[in-house]
């Protein structure tokens, strides 16, 4: 069994917030009031959302679309992950986070569950915002590709 992937998870109303978006944690624990560990499987696609603010406004808007690793895997930095994970997507500031969040809600209003399409779809749509270009949507006609494709690779 490869080693799990853990979030730390934290909310202080109003000045920080650390969550996840959508992902299939296998075990949560509480630390304390404010924070909690969620744990991934190996495999296990998840997206992170941080936000932090100030007197003056937002100061942090971000997310992170994720994929745990396997032990020996390499593996980015992400911080409140440890020991890290692969980045699909990274987005910052709200415009963008904004963008990948109507991206997640196109995946969601197919039917399918965003940590179980394929995880080229997050990279494009990464690709597509660092660009300044519009993703193109998710399809069920690319969701059953993948699907087909998941089976002939194992």
């Amino acid at each position: 069994m490869s080693a799990p992937t853990e979030v730390e998870l934290y909310f202080l109303k109003g000045k920080i917030e650390r969550w996840i978006r959508f992902g299939t944690p296998i075990r949560e624990s509480t630390l304390d009031r404010r924070r909690r560990i969620s744990t991934f499987a190996p495999d296990s696609i998840f997206a992170f959302m941080r936000w932090a603010s100030n007197g003056h406004g937002t100061l942090v808007s971000r997310i992170d679309i994720l994929r745990a690793c396997r032990v020996g895997e390499p593996c980015s930095t992400v911080p409140g992950v440890r020991p890290g994970a692969e980045i699909l997507l990274r987005s910052v500031g709200w415009d963008k986070v904004q963008r990948v969040l109507r991206a997640i809600d196109v995946v969601e209003a197919l039917g399918f569950a965003p940590q179980e399409i394929c995880p080229d779809h997050w990279r494009h749509v990464h690709n597509r915002l660092a660009a300044g270009l519009l993703p193109r949507p998710y399809s069920r006609a690319r969701h059953r590709a993948w699907m087909l494709r998941s089976k002939i690779e194992v």
